[in-house]
């Protein structure tokens, strides 16, 4: 029942995405990968839930990511005014926006810019800049670094100066990779592979690498003036973001409920059926 499109963005750039719908549009829930990914992430939720019996279920490459390759200037409006160009394009009115660290940052700044069109939101492991913890202060460190990064790399990519073809990042592959290491060292995560510079660096543009990793510790909107209700799922083991800070941040939105999870940042990896239970349970409250 999935189908797979590419939405032209005004300026020609080409979004791919997929959505499970079984005939005239009803009530969408729309998937947000986070840095360095693509809509392969949520292969294990669109997969198995049951909310496909009554929901379309649309998922996309975020522009610079998957098939949607692009190596011009990206960030939160850029996504954002994407997104709401293909939910017009697909006819949906309204939409509950669940999003994964970066697509969770992403769905705020969403429900800000075009409150309209958003439902409801789930936020998964959302980053604050305040609660930032581990290997991502390295990030905040280095902004300046990498914001004078971006500016030559995207003239160079506008004469052509890039690398050619980069290959696929399936993220149900990386998953069961994941669940070997973990069968093998008694459910330790492999962080290392999850969070690898190298790795993602493979996979995705650099101009637009640098970009998600400056989105993703930018300053977010004003959490008291976004009006959608909010799920926020947590994890326990905030390797990358403090949970007592993340949820004092969130307590600014209006109406925000918490629910954590045993895990270190990788809900959709490491608790696939937990967040898929709690996402469809907070999509039933619709019933």
């Amino acid at each position: 029942m999935e189908r797979e499109s590419v939405y032209t963005a005004a300026d020609g750039a080409r979004i791919a995405y997929r959505i499970t719908r079984a005939g005239a549009p009803r009530r969408t829930v729309v998937l947000l990968h986070g840095v360095a990914s693509n809509m392969t992430r949520w292969w294990n939720f669109v997969g198995g839930t049951r909310l496909a019996e009554g929901w379309d279920i649309l998922r996309l490459d975020l522009r610079g990511h998957g098939g949607s390759l692009y190596r011009g200037r990206v960030g939160m409006d850029v996504w954002s005014a994407d997104l709401a160009g293909l939910l017009r394009h697909e006819g949906i009115e309204q939409a509950e926006v669940v999003g994964h660290c970066l697509g969770a940052n992403l769905g705020l700044w969403f429900a800000w810019l075009h409150p309209g069109l958003v439902s409801g939101l789930v936020l998964i492991e959302p980053m604050f800049r305040a609660a930032i913890t581990g290997r991502m202060t390295r990030v905040l460190h280095l902004r300046p670094v990498l914001a004078a990064m971006v500016r030559p790399l995207l003239a160079l990519a506008a004469m052509g100066i890039h690398r050619g073809s980069l290959p696929p990042l399936d993220l149900a592959e990386l998953d069961q990779v994941a669940y070997a290491a973990m069968a093998r060292t008694n459910g330790s995560f492999p962080t290392k592979r999850f969070s690898s510079p190298v790795h993602e660096l493979r996979i995705l543009p650099t101009v637009v690498y640098l970009q998600d990793l400056l989105a993703v510790t930018d300053p977010l909107p004003d959490l008291s003036a976004i009006r959608a209700p909010a799920l926020a799922l947590l994890s326990s083991g905030g390797i990358f973001g403090d949970p007592g800070m993340t949820v004092r941040r969130l307590s600014e939105l209006p109406d925000c409920r918490v629910e954590h999870l045993d895990a270190v940042h990788w809900i959709p990896t490491e608790q696939p059926l937990a967040m898929r239970e709690a996402i469809e349970r907070w999509c039933g409250r619709h019933d």
